[in-house]
């Protein structure tokens, strides 16, 4: 290029930049593009910004309906983008599109791209649900292309009529980042790693581990999820479960018994938020994600590429990445029972797991390699860029 095109990537918190969309940035910054990150503040925006090799302003968003605080974001987005002309503006999350999206298309930025990755308003009711609604559409109308990341969730905006279908678009076999499956697979670093968590967390190799991932909150299944490992931990003394990820007390806390259950069984293991979940993965033998609404979700592919099989509610996403009887079970939302059943069925056949655990890495690996998924959204990229007459 001449002159760099801008590309603008925006998320309303930055774990998204630095989880959700790990890479992306640096990598269209090596393709020719200027890149620059948007999020609210955070401590660590100066090593975020060294490891994409792009620039990060902050600009605050809160993730709840917040009209005051919403303007004053609008607003700084306005202003940064008459100050840079972009010639893309990407967004992810539900207030980042709906901010990104309204002011690049005030500011008339050519190509606004939005990437749904879930749908909050799937689990509200009422009023809640409408505004919800009404966000969504708004996003979308401002948006010149919508990426839901899972075909599922391209027919629920479809259903609900939310955008034509013309405007949406899956790429490749979904998902927002794909997964980089040379980082993530068993190798001697991560099984040290992995050896001394065992030690610390009284972990044994002849013990049945099933293992979460994420926020620990209602909308993730927590709370099916420890009633049924509770039950199960009577009658199977060799099973133990570890939870990795931070509670969300203000949003969607979990109930006071379910804390109780989680502080009590000793078989149950809580870890918190952990920045490398990699040496968690290589201790375990089998995820379970009994999540109520996803996008497409990374954990379900990170589990795989350590030859997890997964244990998955029947939704978006997750349907897609698993396939019964093949690299896991599929399971019904909020239903502890069908989850118990589930894991036990995980724990006492041995030739189903064993099955499935051979081919989950191979199934991921086919299907999801971050570095295709990334060629894909660059495709998408210089595609705009063309059909704007913009010389890239």
């Amino acid at each position: 290029m001449s002159s760099k095109n801008k590309l603008i990537r925006i998320t309303t918190v930055p774990l998204s930049l630095q989880k959700l969309i790990s890479g992306q940035m640096k990598y269209m910054g090596e393709q020719g593009f200027e890149v620059v990150m948007i999020s609210s503040d955070f401590e660590e925006k100066d090593q975020l910004a060294s490891s994409e090799q792009a620039e990060f302003i902050p600009v605050n968003m809160t993730r709840t309906i917040s009209p005051f605080a919403d303007l004053k974001s609008l607003y700084q987005l306005i202003k940064v983008f008459r100050e840079l002309k972009p010639q893309i503006v990407h967004t992810h999350t539900p207030k980042a599109g709906l901010l990104g999206m309204l002011a690049s298309w005030l500011v008339g930025v050519p190509i606004r791209l939005h990437t749904v990755a879930g749908l909050p308003l799937m689990e509200t009711v009422g009023v809640k649900r409408k505004v919800l609604a009404l966000v969504e559409q708004l996003t979308y109308a401002c948006a010149t292309k919508v990426y839901p990341n899972s075909s599922n969730l391209k027919e629920f905006i479809i259903h609900q009529k939310f955008a034509k279908t013309d405007k949406l678009k899956v790429i490749g076999n979904g998902s927002s980042n794909g997964i980089d499956t040379h980082a993530f697979k068993k190798n001697d670093e991560v099984l040290q790693k992995a050896d001394v968590l065992a030690q610390q967390h009284l972990v044994s190799s002849t013990d049945f581990t099933f293992i979460f991932v994420g926020r620990l909150v209602k909308d993730k299944g927590i709370e099916e999820l420890v009633e049924a490992f509770d039950q199960l931990a009577v009658k199977y003394p060799d099973l133990k479960l570890l939870l990795v990820g931070p509670e969300e007390n203000e949003l969607d806390p979990l109930s006071a018994k379910c804390l109780e259950i989680i502080s009590k069984n000793k078989a149950i293991i809580a870890v918190g938020y952990q920045n490398d979940v990699k040496p968690y993965l290589a201790l375990s033998k089998a995820l379970v994600f009994p999540s109520y609404r996803e996008g497409f979700p990374n954990v379900p592919m990170q589990a795989g590429c350590f030859d997890l099989p997964a244990i998955v509610t029947n939704i978006n996403g997750c349907n897609e990445i698993i396939i019964p009887n093949e690299n896991g079970l599929l399971i019904p939302t909020k239903n502890s029972e069908a989850l118990r059943s589930a894991m036990e069925c995980l724990y006492l056949d041995q030739d189903l797991y064993r099955r499935m655990a051979s081919k989950a890495r191979a199934m991921i690996v086919d299907r999801y390699e971050q570095q295709k998924v990334w060629e894909l959204i660059l495709s998408e990229y210089q595609l705009h860029l063309k059909q704007k007459r913009i010389v890239y």
